[in-house]
């Protein structure tokens, strides 16, 4: 893939207002496209992975919204416009709906986005 537009990317996961669309990138890590809701916390959904938060690294761009990363660090809020990394072990907490790319290792989104399916 060279190219591709958010509406071409196969759904991952979909409900209640999230929306997480994947495309591979041709031997690097997968695109993702995501969407979320003001007042989703992911909290819930990753109960159950080590610390109880996402063991998966990200890197991405966050085109709208708000949203705040819960670590064992203490909290960090990111805005539109920002370019982010979140280190494994992080919990989201949308403050404004947010839509956002990110780059994350393979297995271990695959990994992750089947436990978030299971929990929903």
């Amino acid at each position: 893939m060279t190219a591709a537009a958010r509406e071409d990317a196969p759904v991952a996961l979909e409900g209640d207002g999230v929306e997480l669309r994947t495309q591979p990138t041709g031997g690097g890590p997968p695109v993702g496209c995501v969407r979320l809701p003001r007042g989703t916390d992911m909290g819930p959904a990753l109960a159950g992975l080590p610390g109880d938060a996402c063991p998966c690294p990200h890197r991405g761009h966050l085109l709208e919204g708000r949203l705040r990363m819960r670590t064992a660090e203490g909290e960090q809020d990111h805005e539109a416009g920002q370019a982010c990394h979140w280190a494994p072990g992080h919990v989201p907490l949308v403050l404004e709906d947010c839509a956002f790319v990110e780059f994350s290792p393979t297995d271990d989104f695959r990994k992750v986005t089947a436990h978030i399916a299971r929990a929903a």
